[in-house]
């Protein structure tokens, strides 16, 4: 039986306990309902971090922000709702704006290839962090810079005990990159340094899966380029670097009448707007240095902007485990119907809930995973393996094992073989403490997985 056969048969347990409670049976079956949708990854941080910035960038279609919680889903049509009424999408300067008022809620469906695998939270700066972590399976936290409050939000979030045992997956955002250094053209190369930097620090590390470093605004303009701003753009590339420089200290400056090209200044206003000052430098830049058709720069942006890099996180890390996120979200809205509702037949349920916290080896592998990552344990000359083993870099075959081409059965079942073979030997090595042994079975465990999985193909 599977993680989430468990879990879906508790669900029913449960509904058989709280049939007579109305609120109780629809909070149930909404979870089981999220089973059969993408996974849910909320985006959240404090004001002015760009958090609809990043969902325009990652859905490629920019909105305005609509100051609410806002759901994004793919959908054959752009439409939105509130509740059951459909609300007007209108379109104004190149943007969608979702006319609202006073609403809790909107949904918004929206023809995007993106949304296929995942549904996307923009959530307001003063949600509460039990609101944003309950909707939501996955969160990417977005901030300036780290600050304790920060840290504070993220340790609230796995303050609990189902987040104890099955760990919160968050991946931390650098957002506004291009803002550190200045707007140097070397912004992001530093902002990318600044998000390894932190990935080691030992108060980051146990609270997101990974740190990424992402300039919003650029991404959003390079999913969205129009023809008559790579033609402007290509106009300014023009002029040589010395003549452009000093026209691109400020906005005022880049705005103004004595520019040395005739380019009207509302178009100018509005390369500004859409790139930034740092995005004009660095596209024209890209212009002078070859990538001179509209293809080739839009792929050049989206690659340093780091939007790249965080869709590669959000598969990793989010996609690729949605079932166990599900279960884990589904553990979280039992345990909020036991403790609100308590009840002697539901006794049973929590003993349950706990049991498969700690004996479902996916959980297993996201704890391991988790101590790995945050320095809790050790494994000498074994961690990056193990980590890689239970799924860190990827939870497919050859990500696991780690071979960078496509391997033939044979092939697999030798690795398979040898690799379960070492990991047992570590299990029962007498120079590893009881706590690198457990870590050694976990890994063992998944590699008779992985065995187990070969044998029914």
């Amino acid at each position: 039986m599977t993680l989430v056969d468990e879990v879906w048969a508790l669900l029913e347990d449960a509904l058989a306990v709280y049939r007579d409670s109305p609120r109780a049976v629809a909070w149930l079956r909404g979870h089981q309902a999220r089973f059969s949708e993408p996974v849910r990854v909320a985006v959240a941080g404090a004001p002015r971090t760009g958090k609809s910035t990043v969902v325009s960038a990652l859905i490629g279609e920019e909105f305005v922000p609509t100051g609410t919680f806002t759901w994004y889903r793919d959908g054959a049509q752009p439409r939105a709702s509130v509740g059951p009424h459909e609300v007007p999408v209108v379109r104004r300067d190149g943007r969608a704006f979702i006319d609202v008022h006073d609403a809790d809620r909107v949904t918004v469906e929206w023809p995007s290839r993106s949304l296929r695998d995942l549904t996307l939270i923009d959530t307001p700066a003063d949600a509460p962090v039990e609101q944003v972590y309950g909707e939501a399976d996955a969160v990417l936290f977005l901030t300036r810079h780290m600050h304790n409050t920060d840290l504070r939000y993220l340790q609230t979030a796995h303050d609990h005990p189902v987040a104890r045992a099955a760990p919160v997956n968050t991946v931390l955002v650098l957002a506004r990159a291009d803002e550190i250094g200045g707007g140097r053209i070397d912004a992001l190369s530093s902002a990318k340094q600044i998000a390894r930097r932190y990935r080691r620090e030992a108060q980051v590390r146990p609270l997101c899966q990974n740190v990424v470093a992402v300039a919003g605004l650029l991404a959003v303009a390079a999913r969205t380029l129009q023809a008559e701003e790579f033609a402007a753009l290509a106009t300014l590339a023009s002029l040589a670097r010395t003549e452009l420089e000093d026209y691109l200290l400020s906005a005022d400056r880049f705005v103004g009448t004595d520019f040395p090209v005739r380019l009207d200044p509302a178009v100018r206003r509005g390369l500004v707007e859409r790139f930034g000052i740092f995005g004009v430098r660095l596209t024209t830049t890209l212009i002078r240095q070859g990538f001179d058709t509209q293809v080739k720069l839009t792929g050049q942006l989206v690659q340093r902007s780091g939007l790249g890099e965080l869709r590669e996180s959000i598969g990793l890390y989010f996609t690729e485990r949605a079932d166990v996120l599900k279960a884990r979200s589904a553990l979280l809205g039992l345990d909020v119907v036991l403790r609100n509702a308590p009840r002697p037949g539901a006794a049973g349920l929590a003993a349950a809930v706990e049991r498969i916290l700690a004996s479902a080896h996916d959980f297993r592998e996201l704890r391991l995973l988790a101590a790995l990552q945050g320095g809790r344990l050790k494994l000498p000359g074994w961690d990056d393996e193990a980590a890689r083993l239970v799924g860190g870099e990827g939870t497919s075959l050859v990500a696991r094992l780690g071979m960078e081409y496509e391997p033939s059965e044979a092939e697999l079942r030798h690795v398979v073989l040898d690799t379960l073979g070492r990991w047992r030997e570590q299990a029962a090595s007498p120079t590893l403490d009881n706590g690198q042994r457990r870590a050694a079975t976990v890994v063992v465990r998944s590699c008779e997985g992985m065995l187990a999985g070969l044998s029914r193909t």
